[in-house]
């Protein structure tokens, strides 16, 4: 599997209604974890959680989410629209994992909103679509590299949307000790955003005059089977799986110079990374120098992949890069991992 490049980038998050303003304010260490309005925890406290500043709270489910996943996607296709040809468009994008709060059907149903609401402006040649969870976005760019590869497709809208913001959804994840408080110091803050990245070949983005913003070298899958909310000891045999696997074609003495994850304070996300990076150490400048923004805008689910190659683009336009090779990597509840390497463009 060959590489693409990143030619267009959007995000819609608890920070910012765009790319330039959400990425600006996690590099600030800007921290929008509030309050719930009207949601109160087992222990009589407001949740505490990141919510998209520009919806009604009356907004929910699948139009909260579809929503969110069109302004990240109409900004990502901006630089197609103005190509000099119009090419064909696949859309790759996942939510989060079926869970209480949202159902089997809610993946479907974003996509025929966003089908509907981006139809009018580009020529969406196919949907793919599923339910997976924090890596579904990074599963989403590695599903584009296929799609370039094998089914001949101009370029891949590929992202995640996702919001944790039911009613139904936080009260589980305070039933089953997840969420974040003064008393649940080990929880996490749910929040709610989209990310989605324009992918195509290099020749492709020349033929349309459109210039790359990243290269996407690759992307690895590994799969977990000691989970959390279990009794099982995780031991990192998935994520270091992942790692290796999107590390394959990196040459010889190549390593990370910038790491960016989905860890968001529970123990299990931390002890995973501890052992799945003692298991490719020679991978990492300093695998000990990790970047989380869950800190900053909650943690994001399926949207943090294209969240995450949406820091590393405004790092590179803005000359602030910590070195020419990323990688970005998320783990989902129901095993799956995921990881990436971003590159500079030109520098592999």
């Amino acid at each position: 599997m060959s590489g693409a490049v990143v030619i267009g980038s959007g995000a819609r998050t608890p920070l910012g209604y765009n790319r330039p303003a959400s990425v600006a304010a996690v590099r600030a260490d800007i921290s929008v974890i509030t309050e719930h309005p009207y949601m109160i925890d087992r222990f009589g406290e407001p949740m505490k959680v990141t919510l998209d500043p520009g919806l009604d709270m009356a907004v929910t489910g699948v139009a909260r989410l579809t929503e969110m996943a069109t302004a990240a996607a109409q900004e990502a296709i901006r630089p197609i629209l103005e190509a000099r040809t119009k090419p064909s468009i696949c859309i790759a994008f996942s939510t989060g994992e079926e869970r209480p709060g949202q159902g089997p059907e809610v993946a479907a149903q974003v996509a025929t909103g966003l089908q509907r609401t981006l139809g009018d402006v580009i020529t969406i040649t196919k949907v793919v679509h599923w339910m997976g969870g924090h890596s579904g976005g990074i599963a989403a760019m590695q599903a584009a590299l296929n799609l370039l590869d094998r089914d001949g497709i101009d370029i891949v809208l590929a992202g995640g949307v996702e919001s944790y913001l039911n009613a139904e959804t936080l009260e589980w994840l305070d039933d089953i000790e997840q969420l974040h408080s003064n008393n649940n110091l080990y929880g996490f803050c749910p929040g709610e955003a989209a990310g989605f990245v324009a992918l195509t070949r290099a020749n492709m983005a020349k033929r349309l005059g459109i210039r790359p913003l990243l290269g996407l070298l690759s992307a690895g899958s590994g799969q977990e089977k000691n989970l959390i909310k279990t009794e099982d000891i995780v031991l990192g045999e998935g994520l270091s799986d992942a790692f290796k696997n999107a590390a394959v074609d990196l040459p010889e003495g190549a390593q990370i110079d910038r790491i960016i994850c989905d860890m968001n304070g529970e123990r299990y996300r931390g002890n995973e990374y501890g052992f799945a990076a003692l298991k490719t150490s020679g991978l990492f400048r300093d695998a000990a120098d990790f970047e989380a923004p869950a800190d900053c805008w909650g943690d994001l689910g399926a949207a943090s992949g294209p969240l995450y190659t949406a820091i590393v683009i405004e790092a590179e336009a803005r000359g602030y890069a910590k070195g020419p090779l990323s990688m970005i990597w998320a783990s989902s509840e129901a095993g799956r991992r995921d990881a990436a390497i971003l590159s500079r463009v030109g520098a592999m």
